[in-house]
């Protein structure tokens, strides 16, 4: 069995902390926007699935494959979004990192009429609200699988006076 390498396994942990950080950022977000009575936008619970019963409510488990969008809610008025938010600390962002089963899901509800975006996170401190029909023609209007920063300029999403980030305005 090869030996792990340890820096490899700390920029992992360090990436999977700033991911987790980036995710809370837009939780606080989308809960500014409840507070405030302009949207409800809830994060998707990971499935899990039980191997072992404990009891008194306790057992052991392991996350199934995640198959849905993060987020999903309403806006005021009634429209629906669905959302994946990805992170990286890499210069780039590639279209497969959104899986199979979150692209059906993003183009169905879209075909129905929701608003549907990757939240895109960089390390730079940047977020980007890219629409689902620029992130699955990434090939055709990028020319590759993936995007960068200087690609999503357009898409750039900004904080509020509060410091939150401005993902439904």
């Amino acid at each position: 069995m090869k030996p792990k390498d340890p820096k490899r396994q700390l920029r992992g942990a360090i990436n999977k902390a700033k991911g987790k950080n980036f995710e809370q950022y837009v939780d606080r977000s989308f809960d500014y926007y409840a507070m405030k009575g302009l949207a409800i936008v809830d994060k998707t619970p990971e499935p899990m699935q039980i191997v072992k019963p404990l009891g008194g409510g306790k057992f052991v488990a392991f996350f199934a494959k995640h198959a849905q969008p993060d987020y999903k809610g309403t806006i005021r008025g009634g429209k629906t979004v669905v959302m994946e938010a990805k992170y990286t600390t890499t210069d780039r962002l590639e279209q497969g990192r959104v899986k199979e089963g979150q692209a059906d899901y993003l183009t169905r509800h879209q075909q129905l009429g929701a608003l549907c975006y990757v939240i895109a996170g960089f390390g730079s401190g940047a977020v980007y609200r890219i629409p689902w029909d620029v992130w699955k023609n990434m090939k055709e209007l990028f020319g590759r699988r993936y995007v960068r920063e200087e690609d999503l300029q357009e898409y750039r999403v900004t904080a509020g006076g509060n410091g939150l980030l401005r993902l439904l305005d």
